[in-house]
């Protein structure tokens, strides 16, 4: 694909994007017309509009626009550097991981502040990343069944806490499901500055992760610091997936899906495939929190629900297509 033609498929993403923003500050309980929301950031709506708008819906299709953005590039990044098709942050154990670490900390009375969340997330998605590519780095479909065993382990583990300590966990259990709503209420300055960092850092990285994924001896040979760049890639991975899950919650199969839909366009580029990845992330997620409001006639979808639902059939097909063969 040629350059026009990149940067066409990039301008039609964002465009889409754009469409979505709008209509997910349009969609819900109350409706909200794209003329009063102009009229909200022109100053002059009502107090009821402005409210809904820079209070309510504004934060969250923001939230969902970062946290898509980084759940997909935390996909991709994995994918690119284990060359494995089927890896992705929810599958490896990475979510769950970081859904652990809070679920432990809330038990142990140690995450009233948004920085102690997002610490105990961080954490954990680096000790369960670290994990899962230590005993399966050396074969993709081993690393996606380490993933999966983990995932299994904390779960088990997380619903046994909640169980044994219900009153501890109350407060949460909306939280462990993966949901957007509410969470425009949560301190978000925090999460979001560390998601745009790691997206930048992704960029950065996007020239050495080529190499290397024509293999070890080619990255060596073209002055790719094979080690750091590794190191590299897994701290991005941590921080990207465990921002996103501890302001949203455990959200799984968009690292999954978007790499694969951004893959084509982007022609072998991984410049590109990262650019495209940003931007679709955050139209999956956004498309997923409007289908979360409208799919029930009364109440909201969690809309870890909704991308569990496209997730699904998209792991199916991927493994049909791909089976345990690498990048």
């Amino acid at each position: 694909m040629d350059l026009t033609r990149r940067v066409a498929f990039l301008a039609v993403t964002v465009l889409a994007l754009a469409v979505l923003a709008v209509a997910s500050v349009s969609v819900g309980a109350q409706a909200v017309p794209p003329e009063e929301i102009w009229r909200v950031f022109a100053g002059g709506a009502g107090a009821e509009a402005e409210s809904i708008v820079r209070d309510i819906r504004g934060p969250r299709t923001v939230l969902a626009c970062c946290a898509g953005a980084a759940l997909a590039t935390a996909g991709t990044l994995i994918q690119t550097m284990t060359r494995n098709p089927l890896a992705e942050p929810g599958v490896l154990g990475v979510t769950a991981g970081a859904a652990f670490a809070i679920t432990l900390g809330t038990v142990l009375g140690v995450t009233g502040s948004q920085p102690s969340r997002m610490a105990l997330a961080v954490g954990g998605a680096a000790l369960a990343s670290v994990a899962v590519y230590t005993v399966g780095r050396t074969f993709p479909l081993r690393l996606v069944l380490a993933g999966f065993a983990l995932t299994a382990v904390l779960a088990g583990l997380t619903l046994a806490l909640r169980l044994l300590f219900p009153d501890a966990l109350d407060e949460y259990r909306y939280w462990h499901v993966g949901s957007l709503a509410g969470r425009e209420q949560t301190p978000l300055a925090l999460p979001l500055a560390v998601i745009v960092v790691a997206l930048a850092g992704a960029v950065l990285v996007t020239r050495p992760l080529g190499g290397l994924m024509l293999g070890d001896s080619v990255a060596h040979a073209l002055g790719a610091r094979v080690r750091r760049v590794r190191i590299a890639v897994l701290v991005l991975i941590t921080l990207l997936t465990g921002a996103a899950t501890a302001v949203a919650g455990p959200i799984i199969f968009v690292g999954l899906l978007v790499p694969h839909l951004a893959r084509r366009p982007a022609a072998g580029s991984v410049a590109w495939l990262m650019a495209y990845t940003m931007v679709l992330g955050a139209v999956l997620l956004v498309a997923a929190d409007i289908g979360s409001r409208v799919l029930l006639p009364t109440g909201e979808l969690p809309v870890a629900v909704v991308t569990a639902f496209l997730g699904g059939p998209a792991l199916i097909w991927i493994v049909r297509r791909h089976g345990a063969v690498a990048l």
